[in-house]
């Protein structure tokens, strides 16, 4: 876990999805299409707070958790930034695999936008998925983002490079036999955990979420540079407003999901059968 908050602690991760607005857009449109219309929301590896502090401006009361301090108390000072400190009933420096500073049971949605591709051991990913069961109300919403492998692939081969140990077949082979990534250069992103996309809604529903859908975060403009945006805005805001309904809606393509650099789990919370662990 040190090398994920020494990465997080440097890294501007509000920047990140600043630079990168589609991946943030197109969260938050089914993030706010699938939560309830008010709540007690777990913002769960929320980073600097970006998802969070947009949810309590629109009136949800927010607890926040994050692995790094340095980002728990970014997030703090922007929702003070913003007047919205009074919405959030807590910020806790937590890993996902330990929630013990929360009830059960206790919020009507949840999200994980981070921990579970960085837990590279499926125990803590169990664990992480444990604790969220735990926390969140029966048939409560959770958005859980997932990176997968064949997309981790294709960057590598396009920028081998930039992604060492990739570099080489003997390391994208040992990349697609375990999904495990470690880069090679210091400072570069952190280890991770790569999933087959096959996997994910078998791997959520054994452990207690019943999938709704699995959102491609980039849709199909995920690799669109500003001056192409630029050329949609010009066209004025109604067209641009129909444009990105149709990306909205092209998200939900299941035949995009391996290019999407983010993957969106969309899912309710079951009551596990008898037997199973919770």
């Amino acid at each position: 876990m040190d090398n994920i908050i020494k990465y997080y602690s440097s890294f501007d991760e509000w920047g990140r999805l600043d630079r990168e607005p589609i991946e943030y857009m197109i969260n938050l449109h089914f993030i706010r299409k699938f939560l309830p219309e008010q709540g007690l929301i777990l913002d769960n590896g929320a980073g600097p707070g970006k998802y969070a502090i947009e949810l309590a401006k629109s009136g949800y009361h927010i607890v926040l958790t994050d692995l790094t301090p340095n980002l728990v108390e970014v997030a703090k000072g922007k929702a003070k930034e913003l007047e919205v400190e009074d919405h959030f009933k807590g910020f806790h420096v937590a890993d996902a695999t330990n929630l013990n500073m929360l009830e059960d049971e206790q919020f009507d949605g949840a999200l994980m936008l981070g921990p579970l591709y960085h837990l590279q051991s499926e125990v803590e990913r169990i664990q992480a998925l444990s604790e969220l069961h735990r926390v969140t109300k029966k048939d409560g919403i959770v958005f859980v983002a997932f990176i997968s492998k064949i997309r981790h692939l294709t960057t590598s081969l396009l920028f081998p490079e930039l992604w060492k140990p990739n570099h080489n077949v003997d390391g994208i082979e040992n990349f697609l036999a375990t999904g495990h990534f470690n880069h090679s250069d210091e400072g570069r992103f952190t280890g991770a955990y790569y999933f087959d996309i096959e996997d994910i809604k078998p791997f959520m529903k054994d452990h207690g979420f019943e999938c709704i859908n699995v959102i491609a975060s980039g849709s199909v403009v995920g690799a669109m540079k500003p001056e192409q945006w630029d050329y949609w805005r010009s066209r004025g805001q109604e067209e641009y407003d129909h444009i990105m309904e149709i990306v909205m809606k092209a998200a939900e393509n299941p035949y995009i999901l391996g290019a999407s650099s983010h993957l969106l789990f969309i899912g309710r919370r079951i009551e596990l059968e008898q037997g199973s662990e919770d």
